[in-house]
């Protein structure tokens, strides 16, 4: 349009506005009286005297590694209490030691090299730059993937698992894919803690107990790049966390003592310092306009469609973008303390806060495994120290039964399914940022969508053209996009765009911007105006007939820009983002499925109405600042459970956080929030998100299939065992027999996954 936005309707709202809330006529209310949120579990009383030690571990990605450092420090004399800050890779040790080395020497013990950090987030070190995968990792991995590979052809080809070759490569694929596995299972059972590792460990001296050189090396090689994958999803999403700051820009120009600009670092300007913002520059922090008028795009904050009006007295945020005029702005909090940094902050607590999901194997093995181990021990010596019974028959029992125990087709049966799941979303345009997103997809009872860029397109457009007293709508059209063809403002992008061809529209001379209101122009030596109301109030051509129909376009939320002559308004052009097309059928999929839907968006009450009832979503709250976002999203964790949370911006980021899944619209989502979210629709088509849910349950059936099916044989082997009817061909026989079974099944996944709902 022109440097100053024509919207009227659209008003500057206070930062902290009560959140509008609205029901359609078939909500259940769950958002009117919003349900207070569940109180987080208090931390254990730190005794008088104690000292925190903080500790940056590159090497702890997972609740596996959490556990292992529990166990092995959790019963130090002098240790108080452990926090884990996974998403950051900070240990935290709550102590009464005079010194730390016990500490330190306990970490390494485990293979955990512990980098000391000062004490307050503050004064910590540069932030974690992302390990890449050296040429040499990925140069072993790759001999491991084919060795493997090898070993499993050479093996159908010659029907043995035993000839020279076989087990050469089998070993060679083990050595170079598998040593780290071998060692942290060794580590884990010598500190009793049965993880993952230990259970890999054991499937692999198991397999080459049996002889089953082959099936070793490919259970080693498939963990190996599950491993990789995961950790490389984890270092992604810290590096967009990380670099969310720098939004805000790292130096400002402030008013010195003299009255003279100067340039001065963002990180020592204190509050009510006076800054300087030119147009196309970023607000450095929070604030409030003293001098100057313009237009700030804030969409990275509150997720407002249309960049807003500021005036003196108006509040603007760091990290938001000073599009036209130049604005003076005293701060009102320092870079520690803006809406920016507060994101930052609700997401870093909210990644370290979160219960980690426990692998179900991981669990299980600390079951599962021991109590096998036991029993086979149990069925070689008892029966001979008790009974006087010959040991080699129940010797050969219990090998029989931990020949079945070997955990291969568990271990297999999990990635599998979870990488043919992974597979089958990536061919739907799925990005699935770890198995257990997918695995708990299923559980969603609630799902949160963002409006701008979500449920719209996030392009605003003209929806309708009015045209007052003599004039025609096709003449507003041209009059209107003339005035605007020169200005790349949103809101003249949509008006130029709905008038006609370049060729066809009449030049405007002497176009003038006129701050706060609008713009001005001669066309064929007539002036016109195009703005909003306060500019037709200004030159005198408002009548209350306007008003009365200008006020109904408005209460629908919608933007109202007025085009007049020097005599009279001649008509209105109303202005909207436009909802996707495939929204309404995406929410109706989701209603069929028994999933809630809300809306929570920063922008107008009005606006978001109409939204929601176009888009088919019962619960609509507006005006919302991120923080508040984040708020809503536990509130509807209390009364659901699983909640999912659908966003594209910035300022949507500590929801998706706080959900159990955040899902990120790929194409037109910010970096920030596609890495912060643990799904992305990749080409920003909302039937994705059904569709990923019922791929979601269609995974789920499939796990539950194969580890019932892996854990029923060996049941009815370990009885076969005991009766003495099962011999070791027939306990390698079903421990191969499963694998194949829980393989084929979970490539089922590969074919239609979307039709499983």
């Amino acid at each position: 349009m022109s440097d100053t936005p024509t919207q009227l309707s659209y008003r500057p709202r206070a930062p902290m506005k009560k959140p509008h809330t609205h029901q359609h006529a078939h909500g259940d209310g769950c958002c009117a009286a919003p349900v207070p949120a569940a109180p987080a579990a208090p931390a254990a009383p730190l005794p008088a005297g104690a000292t925190s030690t903080r500790y940056r571990i590159v090497n702890m990605d997972c609740p596996v590694e959490e556990r292992l450092i529990r166990n092995r420090l959790g019963g130090l004399a002098g240790i108080a209490r452990l926090d884990f800050d996974l998403m950051s890779r900070i240990l935290t040790v709550h102590h009464d030691l005079p010194e730390t080395t016990g500490i330190e020497a306990a970490l390494q013990a485990i293979g955990m090299q512990g980098e000391p950090l000062a004490q307050h987030a503050d004064d910590d070190a540069p932030a974690l730059e992302t390990p890449h995968l050296s040429g040499a990792q990925k140069a072993l991995l790759a001999i491991s993937g084919a060795a493997a590979v090898g070993a499993e052809v050479l093996a159908w080809t010659t029907h043995t698992d035993s000839a020279p070759i076989v087990i050469a490569l089998a070993a060679l694929s083990i050595a170079t894919g598998g040593l780290p596995t071998l060692k942290k299972g060794w580590i884990a059972l010598r500190n009793l803690t049965l993880n993952i590792n230990f259970l890999m460990s054991l499937a692999v001296i198991g397999a080459l107990a049996i002889g089953q050189w082959p099936e070793a090396a490919m259970v080693v090689f498939l963990f190996a790049v599950a491993e990789l994958i995961e950790s490389l999803s984890l270092d992604r999403a810290r590096n967009a966390m990380q670099g969310l700051l720098k939004l805000a820009p790292d130096v400002a120009t402030v008013r010195a003592h003299d009255g003279s600009w100067q340039e001065a670092p963002v990180a020592g300007i204190a509050t009510g310092a006076v800054l300087l913002v030119k147009a196309g520059e970023r607000i450095p922090l929070d604030g409030v306009v003293r001098a100057g008028a313009s237009s700030v795009n804030q969409a990275p904050i509150t997720g407002e469609s249309i960049p807003v009006a500021k005036q003196i007295g108006d509040t603007v945020f760091a990290g938001t973008i000073n599009e036209r005029g130049v604005l003076e702005i005293a701060a009102t909090a320092d870079s520690r303390h803006s809406t920016l940094a507060r994101i930052v902050r609700v997401i870093n607590e909210t990644q370290a806060n979160r219960a980690p999901t426990q692998r179900f194997v991981d669990v299980f093995a600390r079951y599962y495994t021991p109590i096998v181990v036991l029993l086979a021990v149990l069925v070689a010596v008892a029966p001979t120290l008790l009974f006087g019974a010959a040991f080699t028959p129940w010797l050969y029992k219990a090998l029989v039964m931990l020949v079945i125990a070997c955990p291969c087709a568990l271990v297999i049966s999990t990635p599998v399914t979870i990488v043919s799941g992974l597979t089958a979303a990536t061919r739907m345009g799925l990005l699935v940022k770890g198995g257990q997103f997918l695995e708990m997809g299923y559980k969603l009872r609630a799902v949160a969508f963002d409006k701008t860029g979500t449920l719209t397109t996030g392009q605003p457009a003209v929806t309708q053209v009015a045209a007052f007293g003599n004039a025609s709508e096709d003449a507003v059209r041209m009059l209107a996009a003339s005035l605007d063809a020169l200005s790349s403002h949103p809101l003249a992008t949509a008006i130029v765009a709905a008038g006609p061809d370049a060729h066809l529209r009449k030049a405007a001379v002497n176009v003038a911007t006129l701050p706060g209101r609008g713009v001005m122009g001669e066309i064929d030596g007539a002036v016109y105006f195009l703005g909003n109301q306060r500019l037709m109030q200004e030159r005198s051509v408002w009548s209350h007939a306007n008003n009365a129909t200008v006020r109904a376009m408005e209460d629908q939320g919608q933007t109202v820009v007025l085009l007049a002559s020097d005599t009279a308004v001649l008509g209105a052009l109303v202005v909207a983002d436009q909802v996707r097309p495939e929204a309404q059928a995406a929410i109706a999929r989701l209603s069929a499925m028994g999933i809630a839907t809300v809306m929570l968006t920063g922008d107008n009450a009005g606006t978001a109405d109409q939204v929601g009832k176009q888009a088919g979503i019962t619960t609509v709250i507006a005006q919302l600042l991120p923080e508040e976002k984040h708020q809503h999203v536990q509130q509807l964790q209390s009364r659901y459970g699983v909640v999912g949370m659908l966003g594209d911006g910035i300022n949507d980021a500590p929801a998706l956080a706080q959900a159990d899944i955040g899902f990120a619209m790929g194409a037109a989502g910010s970096d920030t929030a596609i890495e912060t979210a643990d799904v992305a629709l990749m080409n920003d088509d909302l039937q994705k998100f059904p569709a990923f849910i019922a791929l979601s349950r269609a995974t789920r059936r499939i796990l539950v299939q194969n580890i019932t099916a892996a854990l029923c044989i060996k049941v009815v082997f370990f009885g076969l065992a005991l009766a003495g009817m099962a011999t070791l061909w027939m306990a390698v026989f079903a421990d191969v027999g499963a694998s194949l079974l829980v393989v084929f099944n979970g490539l089922r996944l590969l074919r239609a996954p979307a039709k499983n709902a």
